[in-house]
Parts: C-alpha cells; sequence; structure tokens
C-alpha cells in the first residue's frame, strides 16, 4: 500500500511538473485579447489600457483583435473556440452573457460553458444622448415627441443586443412609445453620425463618448444611474427626467480565457488583471474616461453573473424582443 502511495504520488507530481514549468515560462509569445466591438469605442478603450500595462510586466505585447458582430457574438465564439493555453483572452460582459441567451435561440457559443472567468474590470455609466441641434428640450420632450409620431425617432447602438440598444428599449417600453433602432458595429460610427446630425439620438456610454458629452457637440438628456455622475452634474437621471421609479441599467465588463484553461493559468491571470487595476495611472485615467473600475477574481465575477442572470433575465424577456 506505502509503494503503491508512493508511486501515486509521484506520478501526480511528475504530471504537474510540465505545468509548473510552462507557468514559469509563460507567456513565451504575444497574448490575443480579442474585442466584440469595434476600434474607438470604450470596450476597445478599457482593453487596450488594462492590456498595455499587463504587458509592460509580462514581457509580451497582448495584441487586441477586433471582432464586431451580433452582440459581440462574433468574438465570443472566436474565443470560445480558441486553445485553452493562456494566449487567447476576451472581454465578456452583460451583453455577451446576460443578454443573448435570451435574445438568441441560437448561439455559437454557451455562456455557461465555453468561459473561465478571470477577473472583472469596469462598469460603463449610460447616458440618453440627442444630436445637438435636435428639437427635443429634455428627455421628456424627446419621448413625448416618439409618442406622437411613432416610428420616426431613429436612435443608434454600438450593435443589436449590446446594454446600449436594450436600456433604450427599456425606457420606450416603460414610457410606451416606439422608435427605431438603427445599429452600428461599435459606439464610435454611432457618435460620428450623432455629431453629424444624421442619427437623432442614442444611449452612449460615458467612456466612449465622455469628450462629446462634455464639449456640446452632442446633448446628454439622462443618465441610467441612480444617482447624476460627478462628470456630467447638471444632467437628470432617467428617474428624475421621465418619473420611471428604480430605473438603472449599466454595461459592465469583465475578461476570461476559454474554458478549460488551466486553474493555475487562470490564478496568473486574475492576478495579472488585479495588478493592472490596481495601478494609480489606469485608476486616474478610467475614472478620467468614465470608467467605474471594479475589482474581483473568478469567484466574484460568477457572482456578478449569477446577481445579473436574476434581474435582467426577466426584464429582457419581458421586451419579447428575438434577434435570430
Amino acid at each position: 500500500m506505502i509503494a503503491r502511495r508512493t508511486a501515486l504520488g509521484a506520478g501526480l507530481a511528475a504530471a504537474a511538473f510540465p505545468l509548473r514549468e510552462a507557468l514559469a515560462a509563460y507567456p513565451e509569445r504575444p497574448i490575443r485579447w480579442i474585442v466584440g466591438y469595434a476600434a474607438g469605442g470604450g470596450t476597445d478603450i478599457l482593453a487596450r489600457l488594462i492590456a498595455a500595462n499587463m504587458s509592460a510586466r509580462l514581457g509580451q505585447p497582448i495584441v487586441i483583435e477586433n471582432r464586431p458582430g451580433a452582440a459581440t457574438a462574433v468574438g465570443a465564439e472566436a474565443a470560445a473556440r480558441a486553445a485553452p493555453d493562456g494566449y487567447t483572452l476576451f472581454t465578456a460582459g452583460n451583453e455577451t452573457l446576460i443578454f443573448n441567451p435570451n435574445l438568441y435561440r441560437r448561439l455559437a457559443y454557451d455562456p455557461s460553458k465555453d468561459f473561465a472567468p478571470i477577473g472583472l474590470m469596469a462598469r460603463f455609466h449610460l447616458v440618453l444622448t440627442v444630436r445637438k441641434d435636435s428639437e427635443a428640450r429634455d428627455a421628456r420632450d424627446l419621448l413625448e415627441r416618439a409618442r406622437t409620431r411613432p416610428g420616426t425617432i431613429a436612435y443608434g447602438s454600438p450593435g443589436v443586443g449590446s446594454p446600449h440598444h436594450l436600456a433604450m428599449e427599456r425606457v420606450a417600453r416603460e414610457t410606451g412609445v416606439t422608435m427605431n433602432h438603427v445599429p452600428y458595429r461599435g459606439m464610435a460610427p454611432v457618435l460620428n453620425d450623432l455629431m453629424a446630425s444624421t442619427l437623432e439620438a442614442a444611449v452612449v456610454d460615458a467612456a466612449a463618448g465622455g469628450e462629446t458629452l462634455r464639449s456640446g457637440r452632442v446633448r446628454p438628456l439622462a443618465v441610467c444611474a441612480p444617482q447624476r455622475l460627478a462628470s456630467l452634474p447638471d444632467v437628470p437621471t432617467v428617474t428624475e427626467a421621465l418619473g420611471l421609479p428604480r430605473f438603472e441599467a449599466y454595461a459592465w465588463q469583465g475578461v476570461v480565457a476559454p474554458a478549460r484553461t488551466s486553474d493555475a493559468m487562470v490564478s496568473r491571470l486574475s492576478q495579472e488583471v488585479a495588478t493592472a487595476l490596481q495601478d494609480p495611472a489606469v485608476r486616474n485615467r478610467m475614472l478620467e474616461i468614465g470608467l467605474e473600475p471594479l475589482m474581483g477574481g473568478p469567484a466574484e465575477y460568477a457572482r456578478l453573473i449569477a446577481d445579473e442572470r436574476a434581474v435582467w433575465d426577466p426584464v429582457v424577456k419581458s421586451l419579447n424582443l428575438n434577434l435570430d
């Protein structure tokens, strides 16, 4: 029996040795970080900020690969099919993990089985916005115009099923109005069309649109948070502007790896993400551009997913949106 235990222990130690050796040498080549939106938006900005900080310590470049489409489903599929070797990361937020399973009957990825949570990164504040020369004086006026002229007001979003899209749909449903949704491939082109006055309205995230919101190139009407934002102190909340009680909507994001990535590799990457978020330069930059840092490793990430599903699953289902 002792001999068998000794042999078993030696076998386990031998099996663990290659993993320890690989982890010690990691990374030996560039790491790919997939982002499910086009370059220039808040998601892309956040990934590049965290990746640059991590790369400086890891000694290898982290290359951002933008794969926009289908509310991040295109990028999610690519990440889910990647080798679980620590060389592919993916930005996964509430659109990927919470909204898409309620919006699509068929997904090319399984949000519960195909990813290993690494760590949380940030929460994006959302702002109901119109072009600067819009006839709408305030949020109530915009919705009243939509009520009296159903289907004539178009609003843009960075993608079908994005938090921005669903926040606007929720506002429309709760106020009993109809607007035309125009999906784009990222937040940057939405802002471009708002500034060019070819688009009437959008829900803009403060990270991608912060400077345009503050400079007056577009006009913020209401923030989708329970309190006013320090960066936009004169802009009322949706509850204040429209009388919708307890209205709250955010985009939040973390980073995941393909499922079956080793626990040791997930732990290493989680530590790297946490270290980046604790860097004063990174935190200050995030706050400066309207991002609220979110700390938490795999356990906290999994807990947030469960909590968000409990809140949003019934809300999204009540909207009767089917994107197949």
